[in-house]
């Protein structure tokens, strides 16, 4: 009796905009507006907590479609709340807005020309992630909703969020920063969903998987301090390049030879590496920067442990002294992604329901993280993730350029496909099913 009842409420959902409209077809009244704002915000990327053209735009869209529209969450952040004509569950939906210090090399006729200033120098701005995207099909998502308000049951928050790709130096925001500044206060969801469009899929294909779906991250910052003198006396000195070039080559044991990878992976990247000013002189210091990636708490644990041992231990055989800096609180790191197992199945019927069983995959753990999970844990609500291919059809996507590449590339044929998942398994959501 309940799926009869909960079949007989989504149909009536989607009678409310037409001759019972599928996902597929809401998904596709909507497209020419939701391709029209793809292309603007790619035009006109903005960096993260610096995204106030986008907020602007998508508050201004929200207020237009009846929504009770907060902005300036944690910075830029904006969020609408449509309230349904019938009782129901209370859902939230997040789509991230920022952009990334690329220069865009796709030949497109909205590429991104933007530049701006990412810890100190002038970069170029381009959406190499795909947030454009993400935040036009929210909003097309919500023009949906906005649609058939008076037989949607419960509630819908749709959050746009600002600084995904991490917050300035010195500054706070990200979804840890909207769940400070209280955006579950007054809204309290049964669920959060989100979604990311990724090359590593071809257009019409949507992967997921339940529990990890995407490491915890850690940042970690080191500075090796030695001695400065003379390049032609180094004996006179302390050589801290030295020094922090055998911390990084010592640390890839971490993985390689101390952790039991039978049980999940991890990764341990050195993406930064700065010291000295000129040739000839052994400087004072040099400056490590990296992240550790993990799905088990435990690992995370032996990692950080071990290479802080390790990063004091190789400094102390020099001569020189370390100062490692981890997180100091679980806002300053990126929690597991975590696909709640019983709502990833629900999920899944949904997607398959929408797009055919045949383009519904079981995504493989990816070591790339996400803040996303800072948001399911403020509302203590479970939470779903997938992803939403963007290759074209018939290209191999395992070659294609990757997300953060200046020459990532989103066929458009995602933007149907990624709105048409969101809203079926949404509608099934708050219907019940």
């Amino acid at each position: 009796m309940r799926r009869i009842l909960s079949a007989f409420i989504l149909s009536s959902l989607c009678a409310a905009v037409g001759a019972a409209e599928s996902s597929n077809e809401l998904a596709q009244n909507v497209l020419p507006e939701v391709t029209k704002w793809r292309r603007d915000f790619h035009q006109h990327p903005e960096l993260s907590n610096r995204e106030t053209r986008t907020s602007k735009i998508v508050a201004d869209e929200l207020k237009k479609l009846g929504y009770n529209v907060r902005s300036g969450i944690a910075h830029t952040g904006v969020t609408g709340v449509l309230k349904g004509g019938k009782p129901g569950r209370k859902l939230a939906i997040r789509a991230d807005m920022d952009a990334l210090p690329v220069t865009e090399q796709v030949d497109l006729p909205f590429a991104s020309k933007a530049t701006g200033e990412y810890l100190g120098k002038s970069v170029g701005v381009m959406h190499a992630c795909g947030h454009d995207a993400h935040t036009a099909m929210l909003l097309g998502i919500a023009e949906a909703f906005a649609k058939m308000k008076n037989d949607l049951p419960g509630e819908v928050m749709l959050v746009f969020q600002p600084a995904e790709e991490g917050v300035p130096p010195g500054e706070t925001g990200g979804a840890p920063g909207m769940v400070r500044d209280g955006v579950f206060k007054d809204f309290k969801p049964d669920a959060v969903f989100g979604m990311h469009v990724v090359s590593a899929y071809n257009v019409g294909v949507v992967a997921l998987r339940p529990a990890g779906a995407m490491a915890s991250s850690d940042t970690f910052r080191m500075t090796v301090h030695g001695k400065q003198s003379h390049g032609a006396v180094p004996w006179k000195g302390i050589d801290p390049i030295v020094t922090a070039a055998e911390i990084v080559t010592s640390a890839q044991t971490i993985v390689s030879r101390q952790l039991d990878i039978n049980k999940a992976p991890a990764v341990v990247t050195f993406g930064t590496f700065n010291g000295g000013s000129r040739f000839n002189i052994v400087p004072d210091s040099a400056d490590l920067a990296g992240t550790i990636r993990t799905f088990d708490e435990g690992m995370r644990k032996q990692v950080i442990a071990s290479l802080t041992n390790i990063a004091e231990h190789v400094a102390a055989a020099n001569g020189a002294t370390v100062d490692v800096k981890m997180p100091q609180s679980d806002e300053e790191r990126n929690p597991v992604n975590y696909n709640d197992p019983a709502l990833t199945a629900r999920v899944r019927a949904s997607l398959e329901k929408a797009l055919g069983k045949e383009h519904v995959i079981e995504a493989e753990r990816w070591t790339a993280s996400e803040d996303f999970p800072h948001l399911a844990i403020g509302a203590k609500a479970p939470s779903v993730y997938f992803f939403v291919g963007t290759t074209p059809a018939g290209q191999d996507a395992a070659a294609a350029p990757a997300n953060h590449s200046p020459k990532f590339f989103v066929d458009e044929g995602a933007l149907p496909v990624g709105m048409s998942a969101m809203l079926q398994a949404s509608l099934d959501f708050l219907a019940g099913t």
